[in-house]
């Protein structure tokens, strides 16, 4: 786990990753880089060739960013970055005669703001005032029609197309990127995830575990009753915690009393 301190907020982070109890190999893929207000996870296309080599390519596309001015230099690097892998899983995908793609969902933060940007099923979710709220919407074939009106909230649980993923990078020639903004508050947690994840833990879990505990054994515990339930993919989680910076001053005030030998 790391920590570090930016625009007068504590950052807790922490991620885990397993190949879960069924899949071979692990194609899903993260990035934890607080220092440049940037966390990510990418999930490889089941039944696609190099799964893995797809997300890799996107998580170090994004790696590659080092710093930047502003929250819309940042939100345009990022971009800038994902449409570079997208480029080059394509030429992968053309000269293998297969399609190699992944999802990707990226939070980014400067300055007390946040962007979720996304392509695909990885959520995002912000765990905030004691409730959790999913702030990426799947790009699946059953949401689409749900927010086109064509079929229920009902319906869509048990579509046919339930699964089926409408957005990748990799896939197709200029990849459609969704961003949703907003600010960051003290104390809120950003939980990013594989659909490994949700397909076994429902939202409530996913509040209790990382709203009772540091970063560290949230991650643990998520893997850990995800496996517990047959784990049917790869799984992966990354979580955020922002507290106050007094929050901090007073921590460090008290490890400094500790080393002086005080109470």
């Amino acid at each position: 786990m790391s920590q570090m301190r930016t625009a007068h907020m504590r950052v807790e982070t922490s991620a885990a990753t397993h190949v879960g109890k069924v899949r071979e190999r692990n194609e899903d893929s993260y990035l934890v880089r607080p220092e440049t207000g940037i966390w990510a996870v990418a999930d490889g296309m089941g039944g696609h060739e190099a799964g893995d080599l797809a997300s890799q390519t996107v998580i170090e596309a994004l790696a590659s960013i080092e710093t930047s001015d502003s929250a819309s230099e940042l939100l345009a690097l990022c971009k800038g970055r994902i449409f570079d892998a997208n480029s080059r899983l394509m030429k992968i995908s053309s000269e293998r005669g297969v399609v190699i793609g992944t999802t990707v969902t990226i939070l980014l933060t400067f300055d007390g703001y946040f962007a979720c940007v996304w392509a695909g099923d990885s959520r995002m979710y912000v765990v905030r005032d004691g409730g959790i709220s999913q702030i990426s919407r799947d790009h699946t074939e059953a949401e689409d029609l749900l927010a086109d009106g064509v079929i229920t909230a009902e319906e869509a649980q048990s579509w046919a197309g339930k699964n089926v993923i409408t957005r990748a990078i990799g896939v197709t020639e200029f990849p459609e990127l969704e961003v949703a903004t907003g600010t960051i508050q003290p104390g809120d947690i950003f939980v990013i995830c594989t659909d490994g994840l949700t397909r076994h833990v429902p939202d409530e879990e996913i509040l209790e575990s990382t709203g009772a505990s540091p970063p560290e054994q949230a991650c643990d515990h998520l893997i850990r009753i995800t496996l517990e339930r047959g784990a049917g993919d790869n799984v992966t989680v990354v979580v955020v915690r922002f507290g106050a910076e007094h929050a901090l001053a007073s921590a460090l005030q008290t490890d400094s009393s500790a080393l002086r030998g005080g109470t």
